[in-house]
């Protein structure tokens, strides 16, 4: 990991605080990608989650974890998100991951129907070893809010290691799509700069995935 060791110092500066957590919220711009997923029959929140995944697993430094003390770079992802269930209560859906988009989607829904029924916490989440959870990030989707703040919660303040991202509510913008977008992550491994590239790499995601 030739990256990281470039920043381990950096690491260490971090890592010694209370909380290491570097938080931004922005204004995303993205293409409007809509009218290609109604032609489809896809739902727009899972080609977004697609895409920003894929964008995470392109700008290494949202690979970085912490196990057991160490530093580990991961090769693949779970998918989970946030749903609501019948009660108006979040969960947890999980789903494999599939590098076809609408293979991607189907998962998704599926999971989103799955954990959507339950009245208890998934037990595919709490089940997860500390190991295992580490090959996730966490996503909410919140379509009813234009935000412009949020703090995630983590388990513990001093190892923020597993990145978060969280989006509102979609409104035009001048060249396509905007929307708030907030991510959380260890800032021994991630700056402004890398959440500038997340962005970016999230809308040429959205751009492939409709071209």
């Amino acid at each position: 990991m030739i990256g990281f060791e470039r920043r381990r110092d950096r690491f260490d500066f971090f890592d010694r605080m209370e909380s290491p957590a570097v938080n931004l919220c922005f204004t995303l711009d993205v293409p409007d990608f809509r009218p290609w997923c109604k032609a489809q029959g896809l739902a727009p929140f899972h080609v977004m989650l697609c895409a920003v995944l894929r964008a995470v697993l392109k700008v290494e430094n949202f690979r970085y974890r912490i196990v057991d003390g160490e530093v580990i770079r991961i090769d693949r992802l779970v998918p989970s998100f946030t749903v609501m269930n019948q009660h108006g209560d979040l969960n947890f859906a999980q789903f494999d991951w599939s590098d076809d988009v609408r293979e991607f989607v189907a998962r998704g829904m599926a999971a989103r129907e799955e954990a959507s029924t339950m009245t208890e916490l998934n037990v595919k989440y709490r089940t997860m070893s500390p190991r295992d959870a580490k090959d996730q990030v966490f996503v909410t989707c919140m379509p009813w809010l234009d935000f412009t703040s949020i703090q995630h919660p983590m388990a513990s303040i001093a190892a923020p290691d597993i990145p978060s991202f969280a989006w509102g509510r979609f409104r035009d913008g001048p060249d396509g799509l905007q929307l708030p977008f907030s991510v959380q992550a260890h800032h021994g491994f991630v700056d402004g700069w890398h959440i500038h590239l997340i962005g970016r790499q999230v809308a040429a995601e959205l751009a492939e995935i409709i071209r």
